[in-house]
C-alpha cells in the first residue's frame, strides 16, 4: 500500500469515516488548518530550549490530532465522534492565569520576531485564530461543531502569545510595540 493512493487526484477527499468530499469543502479547511497549526507548533517546538515548554506544546499538539479527527468526523460518519471534553479547555485556561501572573510578562502590543522561538509561537498563534475563524465558518454553514472545540482554540491562541512572551521575558527581551514612547497601552492589548 502507498501513501499516494490517487483518489484525491480529482480534488476530493475522504472524511473521517469514509464520506467524499471537496477538498475545499468547509471541514476539511478546518481540520486542515489545524493540521497547520500543529506543524507550525512542531517548529516552535523544535526552536524551543524551555523544557517545560517544550513538554507543553508537545502535550497540546497530541491535543490537535483529537481536535482534528472530531472535526474531520462528520455527524452521518460511521466513525464515532472524539469527545474534545472542558478538561481541555480548563487546562489551558490555568496555564493562561499561570503565566499571566508571572513578573515580567508584557502586556502590551508585541511586536513578533525579536527571539527565534517566540517568533515561531507568534506565527502559530496567527495560524491557530485562522483555524478557530474556519471552524466558525463551519458551524455557521449548519455544521456541527462541538462547543469546547472553539473554547480550545480560543484560549490556545491566549497561551501561544503568553508562551511567547514568557520566552521573551526570561531571555531579558523587550518585544513591545510602545517601549519606544514610552507610552503604555491598556492591559492585555495583543497583536490581534
Amino acid at each position: 500500500m502507498s501513501i499516494s493512493t490517487r483518489r484525491g487526484d480529482g480534488g476530493e477527499t475522504s472524511l473521517a469515516g469514509g464520506l467524499r468530499v471537496s477538498k475545499a469543502h468547509l471541514r476539511v479547511e478546518a481540520y486542515g488548518t489545524v493540521d497547520e497549526l500543529n506543524s507550525a507548533l512542531g517548529l516552535a517546538r523544535a526552536l524551543c530550549s524551555h523544557d517545560d515548554l517544550r513538554q507543553r506544546i508537545r502535550a497540546i499538539q497530541e491535543q490537535l490530532f483529537r481536535i482534528g479527527s472530531a472535526l474531520a468526523t462528520p455527524p452521518a460518519s460511521r466513525k464515532p465522534q472524539v469527545d474534545i471534553g472542558p478538561e481541555l479547555v480548563d487546562e489551558l485556561t490555568r496555564q493562561v492565569h499561570e503565566i499571566e501572573q508571572q513578573e515580567g510578562i508584557l502586556s502590551d502590543w508585541s511586536i513578533p520576531g525579536e527571539h527565534t522561538a517566540a517568533a515561531a509561537l507568534d506565527l502559530a498563534r496567527t495560524i491557530c485564530r485562522r483555524a478557530e475563524r474556519q471552524i466558525v465558518r463551519l458551524r455557521e454553514a449548519g455544521e456541527p461543531v462541538q462547543e469546547t472545540i472553539l473554547a480550545y482554540m480560543n484560549r490556545l491562541s491566549d497561551l501561544l502569545w503568553l508562551y511567547g512572551r514568557k520566552l521573551e521575558s526570561e531571555a531579558g527581551v523587550d518585544s513591545s510595540l510602545r517601549h519606544r514612547t514610552q507610552r503604555p497601552g491598556p492591559r492585555w492589548s495583543r497583536a490581534w
